[in-house]
């Protein structure tokens, strides 16, 4: 019971994955003899779902020999069952007809991955019966499995409109901000809970041993908050390293993508640049060093790489040694002497080097992604854009001009600049005035800034004027350490002069602050009008009086326009400091500053 208790939300995903490959009957991890061969069609989403999950090798362990785009040219494979995981739309259907009119395998295995609807399943029903293909169609299922899970405790939707996440378990109590598009979701959402809890035949909330609301018998909150409470955490330049990684590489899907040149190649034209070679590296749980600094300022993860390749060097050093002793030196006395003392000791060196090989592979992927942040830091100069903006979020006094940093043509990339004018234009109290408006603008044009996104967040202002304050940061900030001792030995892979040793203090960003207030049943101007709705309940009710009158042991945060890993970051590092209490933070999508910046960008053009 306590295993299945502290289930997150990944292994859960993962054990229904496994679950249906296994023609959804559960996985036994132990069993004897080779398991059932089979192919895994799926579709874009599908593909998403699973791959940051389970491994090709994974995969084959469960039988799947071949993992196949439905939409691809598929040649037939009549001897052998196919598992299919895709959305159910039209074309995805009139696809899966085909497959059956040109009886393609030997069974068919059909998972939605959200539900299908009846009009849907009959088109199937007429497909199969006109294959004389009824028998083959094994298994159908809604499997609910519409988001994508990169941590134990954050997903992304992945549905088509974006508009709700299907889960099975507890049915939660719903808090949102009104006049928002979070409270249309909302209403959706409780709408369509009370419609599956009135249906006896529908199965979303059965007492499922994969539901939420395990960790206490309480129900969980759900809080539904828009993007438009906090614009600016999104531009934000960050620290950490799972949210710098996100930032300045090619991140996606819990996989980075970089390009690796290494100096110029001769040839008989000259010497040329070599080409870049693309490298890709999964970041995954199975990756201690990962699962343990992704949170981390970025200092010391640069130090704690370099610790691990020192630590790595020394038991490296260790195993030749021995070797040496054992059996290279040949007939040195040394070695005959020894030879008792030191056999198990090379026993044990030599049987931990696949450990040791492991080690390594991960010293050298952290390495690389390490090296790869630091080139933007020190190109862009991260650590002062991050220091300045948190100044700035957190009201402390400026220490320099915000004009000479958007007009020093060293410090940042046009983006970078407008991402800090942007933050300084949100978290103002009060607007600048249009003198100092059209003096900053003209230098943002100088150093080669889009005004779009201002454009929009300058009506994106005065609307939320009407509304509300601006969202409050706190007011503490970064403390500097000085520069670090460590990592800049001339020893060190990581030279990293120059760049600031920020120590970040934990703050409450808005997102935090608004699921405290509704967790811990905290009365606070923020969050008092916040809507609540009972799906339970025989009927709605427009009331912000929670029934509920007992904190929150379990809560779910989804931000409706999109969220970003300094969020998560900022709501992990606060419920550590929690017992007992657990939170899963999900959004719309998942996008960095710069994706960010285009959706300004365009809003702003309309």
């Amino acid at each position: 019971m306590a295993t299945a208790a502290a289930a997150s939300i990944r292994e859960r995903q993962t054990v229904a994955l496994k679950r249906m490959l296994n023609f959804n009957v559960p996985h036994v991890k132990n069993s004897t003899g080779e398991p059932v061969w089979k192919v895994l069609i799926y579709d874009r989403f599908g593909q998403d779902i699973i791959s940051p999950l389970l491994s090709v090798k994974e995969l084959r362990d469960m039988g799947i020999t071949l993992h196949l785009l439905l939409h691809s040219d598929r040649d037939p494979i009549p001897d052998v069952p196919a598992v299919y995981f895709v959305m159910p739309t039209e074309e995805n259907i009139d696809r899966m007809c085909q497959d059956l009119r040109n009886q393609l395998y030997e069974s068919y295995y059909l998972n939605f991955i959200s539900a299908i609807s009846r009009s849907k399943l009959e088109d199937i029903a007429n497909a199969a019966l006109a294959a004389s293909a009824v028998t083959q169609v094994a298994k159908v299922f809604d499997q609910y499995l519409n988001f994508i899970t990169l941590e134990d405790d954050m997903f992304v939707l992945c549905n088509q409109n974006k508009e709700l996440v299907s889960y099975r378990g507890a049915v939660p109590i719903i808090r949102c901000s009104r006049g928002t598009a979070a409270e249309m979701v909302a209403v959706k959402l409780d709408k369509k809970l009370r419609e599956n809890l009135r249906d006896a035949r529908n199965s979303l909330f059965t007492g499922d041993t994969l539901g939420a609301g395990q960790f206490s018998f309480q129900r969980p909150l759900l809080v539904l908050v828009d993007r438009n409470i906090d614009l600016a955490t999104p531009l934000h330049h960050t620290w950490t390293y799972q949210a710098l990684v996100h930032d300045v590489l090619d991140f996606h899907l819990n996989r980075v993508n970089l390009e690796e040149s290494s100096g110029v190649e001769n040839s008989p034209a000259g010497a040329r640049p070599k080409r870049k070679n693309k490298k890709s590296y999964d970041l995954t749980p199975v990756d201690k060093f990962w699962q343990k600094h992704k949170g981390s300022p970025f200092p010391e993860v640069a130090e704690s790489v370099q610790q691990e390749l020192e630590s790595y060097r020394a038991q490296e050093d260790e195993v030749k040694r021995l070797k040496s002793i054992m059996g290279l030196e040949g007939e040195d006395e040394g070695a005959i002497s020894m030879l008792s003392d030191n056999t198990a000791k090379l026993t044990s060196a030599v049987s931990s080097l696949p450990e040791l090989l492991e080690k390594k592979r991960l010293i050298d992927l952290h390495t690389n992604v390490a090296t790869a942040v630091l080139e933007h830091i020190k190109a862009r100069k991260l650590d002062v854009y991050f220091e300045y903006e948190e100044k700035i979020m957190s009201k402390t006094t400026l220490d320099k001009s915000l004009l000479d940093i958007i007009s020093d043509p060293d410090a940042g990339t046009p983006e970078d600049k407008m991402r800090l004018f942007l933050i300084y234009y949100i978290s103002a109290q009060q607007a600048p005035s249009e003198a100092d408006l059209e003096q900053y603008k003209k230098a943002l044009t100088d150093a080669g800034c889009n005004l779009n996104p201002l454009q929009y967040i300058k009506q994106w202002k005065a609307f939320a004027k009407m509304a509300s304050a601006p969202a409050s940061y706190g007011n503490t900030t970064t403390k500097p350490m000085g520069l670090l001792s460590r990592v800049m030995n001339t020893g060190s892979q990581f030279v990293m002069e120059g760049v600031k040793n920020l120590v970040l203090k934990q703050q409450n960003l808005p997102v935090t602050r608004i699921l405290d207030n509704l967790m811990e049943m905290k009365s606070n101007p923020e969050t008092d009008d916040y809507r609540y709705f009972d799906p339970k309940m025989l009927r709605g009710n427009d009331s912000s009086v929670p029934r509920n009158k007992n904190p929150f042991q379990e809560a779910i945060v989804f931000v409706v326009g999109g969220g970003n890993y300094i969020e998560y970051q900022n709501l992990v590092d606060y419920i550590k400091g929690k017992q007992g209490k657990h939170i899963l933070y999900g959004c719309s999508e998942l996008f960095n500053a710069t994706q960010f910046i285009k959706q300004l960008s365009q809003l702003g053009q309309k």
